[in-house]
Formats: structure tokens, sequence, C-alpha cells
């Protein structure tokens, strides 16, 4: 077996839930070469491939992810440089968004109060073009991107630019069947004197009123077209609801949070009953933006 390929890792500490059950085979990455080897592997034994960034955005079943599982929450690093107006990022998918947030901080840059509010990292947060609830400019994380590198499943890579991708409310596609591996973002280089400040006073808002110190993977439902979803779910009483360790947080409505022991299917089975009591009681179909991993009966 490769050197950097284990077997029957448990995939809970690798999301922000705490959830999950076992990968079969499981691969860290930290270079690109690592993560070529971990593919070759799996084409090899024949064998699917997962791929699970920060682990934000995800809900891994109790039963396991089968397959080779790689992970690319150490597929991290980053450089940055000021040209032609603009400051320009050129980071690894795995780089955090809060290392993005310093960079931003550290030039007194808008986007600085956009990242204080969103987990995971740079692949996630285009892959799902993860953005916030704030009128803030930017608002949206593609809004931010000029251009991605893919990898193939052969591990071969390739450059896609912006104009390639189709961007939508909470999704980006274009980039599939393939592996984010890295990006470039940018930003007009107008510095605002009081972001620190700005940023101190968003995370507060924030503090008091999302379940920030308890493991959750942020947002779990997108917004209607109209409707603030946690306002639904909140006027139908929802708040505090529990199924097994997995709650509906009494401090936002459309965070569920877990309690200690919670299990993906108390998780799943808590989110499916959301759905229908906002269906039933309001009329308003609401969907997940969260990503279910592995086999589910």
């Amino acid at each position: 077996m490769s050197s950097n390929i284990l077997s029957n890792v448990s995939l809970a500490p690798y999301t922000s839930w705490l959830i999950g059950g076992v990968a079969e085979y499981f691969s860290l990455p930290t270079k690109i070469e690592e993560l070529q080897s971990a593919l070759q592997f799996a084409k090899e034994k024949k064998l699917p491939v997962t791929i699970l960034g920060g682990g934000s955005n995800v809900l891994v079943s109790d039963q396991g992810v089968a397959g080779l599982t790689i992970c690319l929450r150490r597929f991290t690093g980053s450089t940055n440089e000021i040209k032609d107006g603009r400051l320009i990022i050129k980071c690894l998918s795995g780089t955090s968004k809060s290392e993005l947030l310093k960079i931003f901080l550290k030039h007194k840059l808008e986007p600085a109060l956009f990242l204080a509010g969103l987990p995971g990292d740079v692949g996630g947060g285009i892959v799902m073009n993860a953005g916030v609830a704030e009128m803030f400019v930017p608002r949206e994380f593609m809004e931010l991107v000029d251009s991605i590198e893919v990898m193939t499943q052969e591990g071969e890579i390739r450059q896609m630019k912006k104009s390639d991708l189709t961007i939508e409310y909470r999704h980006t596609f274009g980039w599939q069947p393939h592996i984010v591996i890295s990006a470039q973002l940018s930003w007009p280089y107008l510095q605002k004197e009081d972001i620190l400040s700005r940023v101190r006073d968003a995370n507060k808002i924030r503090l008091s009123k999302q379940p920030l110190d308890m493991p959750s993977c942020g947002s779990v439902f997108k917004n209607p077209e109209g409707f603030k979803v946690a306002q639904l779910i909140d006027q139908c009483g929802l708040k505090g609801y529990k199924i097994g360790d997995a709650q509906v947080s009494p401090k936002h409505a459309n965070f569920i949070v877990n309690l200690g022991q919670a299990r993906a299917q108390d998780v799943w089975d808590l989110i499916r009953h959301v759905q229908a009591t906002v269906l039933a009681q309001k009329g308003v179909a609401i969907v997940t933006e969260v990503v279910r991993l592995g086999h589910w009966n």
C-alpha cells in the first residue's frame, strides 16, 4: 500500500459536525505529487474516490465511505502580491478561508469582512460558491476568483478561467468531474482603514446570533427566493427541536448542532423533519446546502 494511504480511518474528526463513519481507505496529501499518488492507488485498485475539503458543509454517513477518501485539509499554501492595482492571491484548495481573511485584513481590503463569517477552505468556497446573508461586497466567494486549477482522475493538471465555469447561488458548475486543487483570487487594492474594527463588530454580532461554539456545518438550508429560511424555521416553532443529540440551534434556526453524541442519521432525520414541517406550515420547499457522503439506506 502507498505510504500516504491509510485504511479504516474515522472521518468524524475531519468534519465540522464531528460526525461520520470510517473511510475504507484514506489519504491526507500535502502536495501535488501525493495527490497524484493517491489517485494512482485508487485507479490501480479500481476504487471510487471521494473528496473531502474542510469538512464544513458535508454530512458523512454513519456507515462510512467506501473506496478512497482524499482529505485536502493539509493541502495548503498561499502567496500574494500587489499587481496592476489589485491584490493577487494564489492558493492551494485546502487553504482555510481564515488564512485568506488574515491576508485581506493585513492589506485592509473589503473582502475581510465577507470572509470573517465563512468556515471551511478555498476549495469548498469555490464548489459551493459560499456566501453570506449580509449585504457585503463581495457577498459570494466566486466574486473573488479569477481562475482555478483542477486535477483529472488521471493526475493531469488543467487550468480553467472563471468564464469556463457556471456560477449560481450556492453552487459552481463546470469543474466536475475533476478535483479543484488551486485558485487565483484578486481584489482591487482600495484600502479601508476601518476594516479591522468592522470585522470585530461583525464577529461580535455573529457570536451573539450563531452557535459558533458548538459543532455544526454552518448554514444547513439555502434561502428560498423571497424568504429567509431561519425565519421560516423559527416561525414553525422548531428552534431547540431535537432528534437524538442533533438539535436545531436555539440561537439560530438555520444551524443544526451536535450536542455531543449525534449520529449522521439523527442529523438527516432532523433535516427531513424541518423540511416537512416548513412545507406543511408555510407551503415553502427548502433545500439543503449540505452534501451527504458515503452509503445511506
